[in-house]
């Protein structure tokens, strides 16, 4: 698959940014007083660019990796011997790489498979190689743009001609205000990464917590209790984020040694994919609950069936039956797709039953059409989402957290992740169900 224009002069733009930062500045300081940098200082300056440049094409040019089809045979859990009755009872499924996903894997829309994550285990620590090395040859930087700041400023009261010219002020003040700016975002970044990696969670598994979270507000307010597919009701129970051993462990794991030295050595190998498999429970819950925690939103569910006989005398106006009539009619025109049943927002749901018991009837679901070609997502006949919401962010895997991310900014395939639960084939249930029975 061809990668997008902006993913592909990504490397090439970033390049020039830190080719721009490095060599003018040290071509501009033998023109501005102190003068040129000390020989020790230039090596270790030098050195520093060139592990980051290094670091940088490796976290962008390694393959990510792709999990082995027969993984479930090889996961190991808490150090036992490889055991598929030790998995999480709710496997989930990817529908486009017809496969159980691992825990912790996640279908990426741009490299169309299940890894995980778009900066994977195998990628994850010449990636934080390049923050560290980055963020530490940016201070140095600095250090040297503001001797030099402080050098003009004592001489601000001299003639002109007696300090650089306009040309090499302007250079200056365009490193300075560069190289801060760069240093601040990446400064950011690095603490971010380094957060999550002490945390063991990555960036996809905050937005699950914090998604877990929201849905227990909302049980909370119910009893405990969710509508789920086909008003079905799910008990939502607090879970903790499984994967948190300890911050030793967790850096440790993320990147791929015990060793403090390989973690800033640029020439360390990748971790093999396959370490990603050995998960280890920190075993605060019961680990056979899956993660994410259930939830009623993301279970899988059928297309609505036309009504029949005596099923077909809902009380309902002349209005929202043709609606809904619509909607039927525009599904079977288009049988060669595949449909998921999206619902609305809960607080859209939430509205439609205080409309209902003032005995105004609305649907909580909104069928849409998912093409697998394109992965463009189409209602599949009037959309019945308040306030003319895109058809893409009208369901309830439109859901954004408190820093207004969904699925989609991590480069997840939104759909496919988000519908997950329950959508097995059927010979997958007969295959799990003999190896239960095996157990």
């Amino acid at each position: 698959m061809e990668k997008p224009l902006l993913q592909r002069i990504a490397p090439f733009a970033s390049t020039i940014i830190i080719s721009f930062l490095a060599y003018p500045s040290q071509y501009l300081f033998y023109s501005i007083e102190p003068g040129p940098l000390r020989k020790g200082d230039a090596y270790i300056f030098n050195i520093l660019v060139a592990s980051l440049l290094f670091c940088y094409y490796r976290a962008c040019y390694t393959d990510p990796g792709r999990m082995p089809t027969d993984w479930q045979d090889r996961v190991q859990l808490n150090g036992s011997a490889p055991d598929a009755a030790q998995l999480p009872l709710q496997q989930r499924w990817c529908r486009k790489c017809e496969m159980y996903k691992p825990p912790r894997a996640h279908h990426c829309k741009t490299c169309r498979r299940t890894q995980a994550n778009c900066v994977s285990h195998v990628i994850l620590p010449h990636f934080v190689r390049f923050l560290f090395f980055s963020v530490v040859a940016m201070i140095y930087l600095e250090s040297f743009l503001y001797t030099r700041c402080a050098v003009l400023w004592e001489k601000r009261h001299l003639p002109s001609y007696l300090g650089p010219n306009s040309g090499q002020l302007a250079l200056l003040f365009i490193e300075v205000v560069l190289n801060s700016f760069v240093l601040f975002a990446m400064s950011i970044l690095l603490g971010r990464t380094l957060w999550s990696l002490g945390l063991n969670m990555t960036t996809i598994e905050g937005w699950e917590v914090e998604r877990h979270h929201a849905m227990l507000r909302r049980a909370r307010a119910s009893g405990g209790l969710l509508s789920g597919p086909n008003g079905k009701q799910v008990r939502i129970e607090h879970q903790e984020f499984p994967y948190d051993v300890g911050i030793w462990t967790n850096i440790c794991r993320g990147m791929g040694s015990i060793n403090p030295i390989t973690w800033v050595w640029p020439f360390a190998r990748s971790p093999r994919v396959e370490t990603a498999l050995n998960i280890e429970h920190n075993c605060i819950d019961d680990p056979s609950k899956p993660w994410p925690p259930i939830d009623p939103d993301r279970m899988f569910r059928a297309a609505r069936q036309p009504m029949s006989g005596d099923d077909a005398t809902l009380a309902m106006d002349m209005e929202s039956f043709r609606a809904r009539q619509a909607a039927d009619m525009a599904r079977y025109e288009d049988a060669d797709g595949e449909y998921v049943v999206r619902r609305r927002p809960f607080h859209e749901r939430a509205q439609a039953t205080m409309d209902g018991e003032r005995g105004v009837y609305e649907s909580d679901e909104e069928e849409v059409l998912v093409n697998d070609d394109d992965d463009e997502v189409e209602p599949a006949g009037a959309s019945i989402s308040a306030g003319g919401q895109d058809a893409d962010d009208a369901g309830e895997e439109g859901w954004r957290n408190k820093e207004g991310e969904r699925l989609a900014d991590f480069g997840v395939d939104e759909v496919v992740d988000f519908y997950d639960e329950d959508d097995v084939p059927l010979a997958e249930l007969v295959k799990r169900k003999k190896a239960e029975k095996a157990h």
